[in-house]
């Protein structure tokens, strides 16, 4: 194909890949005849099914971006502007002998500039007259199209939806527009409005766990019915995937808004006890109040029992900040910092758990295929627990020998008596998922009569 007569504009933050797409499909060819106008050196990536990513990204070199200006007939400049890719580098294609042969290499979006969603159809026809598929570079913040009310989803999942319909869950769109606000107010704080987001959607996504044995959550499951369309029917535990995001995003932007206020964080030091720490009780202030900003008055009790959660991390930093504790060398305090282990999983990672667990057909060799949800739910949360028990002793080693004695001493009981917890669980878990109690009791370094006996007096009971 020489240079192109029809002209194709990009969208902003479109992939390169999409654009090229688009660009075949105004010539009415297959996108993999189009790319024969590049020598490509590896494939793009695939979904373990077979199909390819939607996400899967090219960058291109020097004169491979010359043939794709051509044949949209957009100055590269524009290009350049419109496509965060497009300017990018890969030494195996833009050296070497080869570099004035059109090349592309694949590449996955999130390694190039971030999170990749389907667009809105609707707004791609009226912007550029295809009603087509684009996929762009759209941050997690920013994923409500508020001129159709359409939850844009991510691209890199194996699900045949591009969007979701929130024209019927007003509190989503409201919260879209919202976020430009807390966004300031983060930039004013010396906060990256990504670090607020970032970590105010681990507490809530971990809160979308959780409440699946909160008997009071009505708020939720109203939702995500309202973005299934009405109902989720028989496919609860997919929807809980695929609508989670969307379902929890006016909570999200309630909790980033509230942790940015210099209120919560004075909340927070007192509720602590200020210079003279004491234990959290189910009355905890702070959580109380954080409850009350997300419409959920009775919910303080069901974080004050959360020690795992991604808020005590922000919580500890705001209070040994004010207490003036160091910790060790090296170690960044930093309220906004969250943990590899505390980031949620993605909708493409949960999806692609539950086709292995499909695929296994329950026959009990997965533990996520056995196990309820709310059994792993309560290990993981003992686990969290006891960690967190652990971390506040960091700096202990201060203060009279009678006080730091009783603070090592009451946290590493309490501790003991959780991981302690943590083990029946996961033992009654184990043998009713088909596990010998003989082997079960030699993990757990008991013999098979005391695991017994264990369960006699309550199966996994706390």
């Amino acid at each position: 194909m020489a240079a192109g007569v029809l002209r194709t504009v990009p969208l902003a933050g479109e992939l390169t890949a999409s654009l090229i797409s688009r660009v075949a499909a105004r010539y009415g060819l297959p996108t993999a005849g189009v790319l024969r106008l590049w020598t490509c050196r590896n494939s793009p990536a695939r979904h373990d099914g077979g199909g390819a990513r939607a996400d899967a990204e090219v960058v291109l070199n020097g004169a491979g971006r010359r043939v794709l200006a051509e044949l949209c007939r957009v100055e590269p400049k524009v290009l350049a502007r419109a496509l965060p890719a497009f300017t990018m580098d890969d030494p195996k294609i833009s050296t070497g002998r080869e570099a004035g042969v059109a090349q592309a290499r694949w590449r996955a979006a999130g390694t190039v500039a971030g999170p990749a969603a389907f667009g809105c159809r609707l707004c791609t026809a009226r912007r550029t007259g295809q009603a087509l598929r684009a996929v762009r570079y759209v941050p997690r913040w920013h994923r409500v199209c508020l001129r159709h009310g359409r939850w844009l989803l991510d691209a890199d999942a194996d699900q045949p939806l591009e969007h979701l319909d929130v024209r019927g869950a007003a509190e989503v769109v409201a919260a879209q527009r919202r976020w430009p606000g807390v966004a300031r107010r983060a930039v004013r704080a010396g906060v990256e409005p990504e670090q607020a987001f970032t970590l105010a959607h681990a507490v809530v996504a971990r809160w979308w766990e959780q409440a699946l044995s909160w008997e009071q959550e009505e708020i939720w499951p109203r939702r995500l019915h309202q973005l299934a369309g009405g109902s989720v029917g028989s496919r609860l535990a997919w929807w809980r995937i695929v609508g989670r995001d969307a379902a929890i995003f006016p909570e999200v932007v309630a909790v980033a808004q509230a942790l940015l206020e210099p209120a919560m964080a004075e909340v927070a030091w007192e509720a602590s006890g200020g210079m003279r720490p004491r234990v959290r009780g189910a009355d905890d202030a702070f959580c109380y109040r954080l409850g009350e900003r997300v419409g959920r008055t009775w919910l303080g009790p069901e974080l004050a029992a959360d020690h795992g959660s991604p808020l005590n991390g922000w919580k500890g930093a705001i209070v040994r900040a004010r207490r003036h504790e160091t910790g060790p060398p090296g170690w960044r305090e930093d309220p906004w910092h969250l943990k590899r282990e505390q980031q949620p999983a993605t909708m493409a990672g949960q999806l692609r758990v539950m086709a292995a667990e499909a695929q296994s057909g329950g026959s009990g060799t997965r533990w996520r295929a056995t196990v309820p949800a709310e059994q792993r739910f309560r290990i993981t949360q003992l686990v969290d627990e006891a960690r967190e028990q652990l971390v506040e002793l960091r700096g202990v080693h201060s203060g009279t020998t009678a006080e730091v004695a009783r603070t090592l001493l009451e946290h590493l009981s309490h501790s003991a008596d959780l991981i302690d917890q943590a083990l029946v669980h996961t033992a009654a878990a184990a043998v009713a998922s088909g596990v010998t109690l003989e082997e079960v009791a030699q993990w757990s370094r008991l013999s098979a009569e005391e695991l017994a006996a264990v369960f006699a007096l309550g199966e996994g009971e706390d």
